[in-house]
């Protein structure tokens, strides 16, 4: 009789380990996956009036971006149409909020070469350029030569 109530108090602690040795793996292997953050998209309607100051272009343009925190990546792409002649620049300005003008942040387009639309590319954020970004301190504008200063603005803001 008592081997017995031995064999079954061993069987309940074996049956416990795993039991507990399970449960501490997969909380082991939970805290070791890693965490993906989700990205965050951004939009700028691009137009004269909202350059500082305004301009009464009849141009028009969007920027579309995709900031990965993970990776720190911003990604963009946009259009343009109607401006006054070719497009000699093309910037992220920041940090400013709307209505102020801010050093540039990132060259959309390539210095001393044509931009063309529609257009794309990517760049490399660091946590303070992420933050401005983040916190809607980021605008996009498009340069020519009628407009040195700006001839289409547009903030961008979280869609």
């Amino acid at each position: 009789m008592r081997q017995t109530h031995i064999h079954q108090s061993f069987n309940r602690r074996s049956i416990l380990g795993y039991c507990v040795s399970g449960a501490a793996s997969a909380v082991l292997l939970a805290s070791a996956s890693p965490s993906f953050a989700a990205t965050t998209s951004f939009k700028a309607d691009l137009k004269g009036s909202t350059e500082v100051p305004p301009n009464t272009t009849a141009g028009t343009g969007t920027v579309t971006a995709i900031y990965d925190p993970a990776t720190k990546l911003l990604t963009w792409e946009g259009s343009y149409s109607g401006l006054t002649g070719p497009v000699t620049a093309a910037h992220f300005h920041g940090p400013a909020e709307a209505g102020k003008n801010a050093g540039v942040a990132i060259w959309i387009s390539e210095k001393g070469s044509p931009f063309a639309s529609p257009f794309k590319g990517s760049a490399t954020l660091t946590d303070a350029q992420a933050a401005d970004l983040a916190a809607g301190l980021w605008y996009a504008n498009v340069h020519t030569a009628a407009n040195p200063g700006g001839e289409l603005r547009g903030q961008l803001t979280k869609s």
